[in-house]
C-alpha cells in the first residue's frame, strides 16, 4: 500500500483504509449471517466511494484488497487464501471485474465532467473577453483587458501584445499583462525574434537555454499546438487574411500548453487579432479625418489668399502698364509676370472653390460655333506659333447645355496646354462632333505624348509630367480645373493617344437641340 499512498492523496487513502478495515471488522461480527452477496455489495459501495474521492488508482487498490479480504474472511475455508467451492472463484473474479468496471467508469465520468467543467470555464472566460472587448470605447483599451485574460487564463507570469506595421516592417508593443515594471521586459533578440514570427506567420518557442524552435507552417494562419516547453511562446496574428501583430507569453519557470490550453490560446489570440485590426482602421480613420481637415483648411487658405492677391496684382499691373507707355521695356516684363501670378490665383481660387462645392455652374443653352470661336480668340497670344486646324461637323448647328463662362475656360486651357508641350510651328487642332446626344470637343497636340501610367494622373492637382522641360510654365491646375469643372456641368474630360504621336483631349458635354431661326 505504500506506493498506492504515493500515488493518490493522503487523506482519502486514510479514509479509506478505514473504512475498508471498519467495515470488515463489523461484517466478520455477523459472518454467519450473511450471504456471498451481502459482502459483495458492501465491498463495491466502499471501492466506489473510495474511487470518487481518491480517483481512478484508489478504486482499483481498493478492489484487489477487497478481493482478498473477501476471500480470506468470508468464503470457507477462512482464514487462507484457498477456497472449499470451486464456483466460489467465479463470484469472487465477477466482484473483482465489477470493481474495477465500475471503478473506469466512474472515473471516466469524473474526467468528463472535469473536461465539461474547463469547457465551461473557457467559454465563461471567451464571454468575459467578449465583454471587454464590446465595452471598451477604443480598441486600445480592449487590447489591454485581452491581454490581462490571455495572461490569466493560460497561466503566465507575462502577455504582450505587438501590432505589425508591414510598410516599415516593424513590431510595436501596445499592449501588455501586467504593467511594464511588474515583469521583466521584451529583449532585443525576443524582438527580433517576433518580428520574423510575425513576417512569415509562424510561431516560435523561446527554450531555457537560450535556443528557438520555430513551430507551423508558413501557409497556414492557424495557431500551432505548442505542447513543448519553453520560457516563452510567439504568435503571428492574423485577421481578415493578413498579419496584423504578433503575442509573447512568458514566464521565468520553463512551462508547456496542454492541447486544450492551446486552442484556448488559439481562440484567445483570434480576438486579440481582430482587437488589433481594429486599432488599425481606427488609426487610418484618424489619419483620414486629419487629413480632410488639413485639406479643408488648405482650399480655405488658398481661396483667402487668392482673393486678397487680386487687387494687388491688378495694382501692379496697371502701374507696370503706366510705365511701359513711357518707354520703358522692362515694364513690360513686370506686366507679363503679373498676368502669370494672376492665372496662377485665379487656379488657385477655382480649385478652392470646387473642393469647397461653392463655385456657381449654369448651364444654359450655347452653341459650339461660339464657344469655339470664343477660345481661339481668348488663346490668340499663346498659338501665334502654332497653325490652328479646326474641324466641327458641318450640317446642323452642334448645341448643348452648359456654362458658357466655366466651358470657355476649359477650351482655353486644353489649349494653351496642347501650346506648351508642342513644338514650335506644330499644328493643333480643334474638333467638334455630336455623338449619341454628347457635344464632344477635341484639342489635338503633336506633343511628347502622355504614358498610360499618368494618364490618371495628369488631372492631378499640380502635377508635372516627369519629362517637362524647365521652360515649361504653370503650376499643375490648368488640366485639374478643366477636368473638374467638366464633372460640374455632368460632363467628362479625357485624354487619347493621336495617331501620329501627340495627345487627343476628348471634352463630352450635354447635347441639346440648336435653336431654329
Amino acid at each position: 500500500m505504500s506506493a498506492l499512498a504515493r500515488r493518490v492523496p493522503a487523506r482519502p487513502l486514510a479514509l479509506a483504509l478505514l473504512a475498508l478495515a471498519v467495515t470488515t471488522l463489523a461484517m466478520l461480527a455477523f459472518r454467519a449471517r450473511l450471504d456471498k452477496a451481502h459482502v459483495a455489495l458492501i465491498y463495491l459501495l466502499i471501492v466506489l466511494g473510495g474511487s470518487a474521492a481518491g480517483g481512478r488508482i484508489l478504486g482499483i487498490g481498493l478492489g484487489v484488497s477487497a478481493f482478498l479480504l473477501f476471500n480470506i474472511f468470508f468464503l470457507p475455508p477462512y482464514n487462507t487464501l484457498s477456497l472449499a467451492d470451486p464456483l466460489d472463484w467465479l463470484v469472487l473474479f465477477t466482484f473483482l471485474v465489477t470493481s474495477v468496471v465500475a471503478t473506469e467508469l466512474l472515473d471516466r465520468l469524473r474526467r468528463n465532467a472535469a473536461l465539461a467543467e474547463a469547457r465551461t470555464g473557457e467559454l465563461d472566460r471567451l464571454a468575459t473577453l467578449g465583454a471587454e472587448t464590446l465595452n471598451a470605447a477604443r480598441a486600445d483599451q480592449a487590447l489591454t483587458g485581452i491581454a490581462d485574460v490571455i495572461r490569466q487564463t493560460v497561466g503566465v507570469e507575462k502577455c504582450e501584445l505587438f501590432i505589425w506595421d508591414s510598410d516599415q516592417g516593424e513590431l510595436r508593443r501596445i499592449a501588455e499583462s501586467p504593467a511594464a515594471g511588474d515583469a521583466k521586459s521584451t529583449d532585443t533578440e525576443s524582438t527580433e525574434l517576433l518580428t520574423y514570427v510575425a513576417s512569415t506567420r509562424r510561431s516560435a518557442i523561446e527554450r531555457e537555454d537560450g535556443t528557438i524552435h520555430v513551430v507551423g507552417d508558413s501557409e497556414s494562419e492557424s495557431s500551432p499546438a505548442l505542447s513543448q516547453s519553453g520560457t516563452a511562446f510567439a504568435i503571428a496574428l492574423a485577421a481578415r487574411g493578413q498579419t496584423v501583430g504578433a503575442l509573447r507569453i512568458s514566464a521565468h519557470a520553463p512551462f508547456a500548453l496542454a492541447a486544450d490550453q492551446s486552442r484556448v490560446l488559439g481562440a484567445l489570440a483570434y480576438y486579440a487579432a481582430l482587437a488589433i485590426y481594429r486599432l488599425r482602421l481606427e488609426r487610418a480613420e484618424e489619419t483620414t479625418e486629419s487629413l480632410r481637415r488639413a485639406d479643408k483648411l488648405k482650399d480655405a487658405l488658398l481661396a483667402s489668399v487668392s482673393h486678397d492677391l487680386r487687387t494687388p496684382l491688378t495694382t501692379i499691373k496697371g502701374i507696370a502698364h503706366e510705365i511701359s507707355q513711357q518707354g520703358q521695356s522692362r515694364a513690360t516684363v513686370i506686366e507679363e509676370e503679373a498676368d502669370r501670378l494672376s492665372s496662377l490665383v485665379d487656379g488657385l481660387l477655382a480649385m478652392s472653390q470646387l473642393s469647397a462645392g461653392v463655385l456657381k455652374v449654369e448651364p444654359e443653352l450655347n452653341t459650339v460655333d461660339d464657344l469655339v470661336g470664343a477660345a481661339l480668340q481668348r488663346a490668340e497670344t499663346v498659338l501665334r506659333d502654332h497653325p490652328v486646324e479646326t474641324d466641327i461637323s458641318e450640317g446642323a448647328m452642334i448645341a448643348g447645355r452648359f456654362d458658357f463662362g466655366h466651358t470657355l475656360r476649359i477650351v482655353v486651357n486644353l489649349l494653351e496646354n496642347a501650346a506648351k508641350y508642342s513644338p514650335a510651328r506644330a499644328p493643333i487642332a480643334i474638333g467638334a462632333e455630336r455623338r449619341d446626344g454628347e457635344i464632344r470637343i477635341s484639342v489635338s497636340d503633336r506633343g511628347p505624348g502622355v504614358p498610360i501610367s499618368a494618364r490618371d494622373r495628369i488631372f492631378e492637382p499640380f502635377y508635372r509630367a516627369p519629362g517637362a522641360t524647365p521652360d515649361v510654365r504653370g503650376a499643375g491646375l490648368g488640366l485639374s480645373i478643366a477636368r473638374r469643372l467638366a464633372e460640374a456641368q455632368g460632363g467628362a474630360l479625357a485624354i487619347h493617344e493621336r495617331q501620329g504621336g501627340g495627345s487627343t483631349f476628348v471634352l463630352s458635354l450635354p447635347g441639346a437641340e440648336a435653336p431654329t431661326a
